[in-house]
């Protein structure tokens, strides 16, 4: 029995750090986190710019940025966004395929909700 106090114990006390620890950990809140272009016309420029802020009592340090493909280009700030400061990041998407498409962009920080995933969508089109 003491041995089940005593595990019961433990486990609150972790739970009690955990939640401590994540009380003041940055996060990451996206205005939005899917763009769609609808119709873009072939070579023409597309890009959208993600804006988000960072509701942590840290400073938020994204790591890295990935896209599902290299037709599409992630741009961000390399410095940390402070607490409640706000941040973007710039996705283009290469116009020169035409057709429809999906797109994500995973971003990895030090965020409590790392990592965000964003998506682009779409159509190219040739002009008439």
């Amino acid at each position: 029995m003491k041995r089940y106090i005593l595990l019961f114990s433990i486990l609150l006390i972790s739970l009690a750090s955990f939640s401590q620890k994540s009380k003041g950990a940055p996060e990451m809140i996206f205005k939005d986190t899917i763009h769609n272009f609808n119709t873009i016309w072939y070579m023409n420029e597309a890009s959208h710019e993600f804006t988000f802020k960072n509701t942590g009592k840290l400073p938020l340090i994204i790591e890295r940025v990935r896209s599902s493909c290299g037709c599409t280009v992630p741009t961000w700030e390399k410095s940390p966004v402070p607490p409640k400061g706000k941040g973007k990041i710039t996705v283009k998407y290469d116009t020169k395929r035409i057709g429809q498409f999906q797109k994500s962009i995973k971003i990895y920080s030090n965020a409590l909700n790392s990592p965000v995933i964003l998506v682009i969508m779409g159509a190219v089109k040739v002009t008439d």
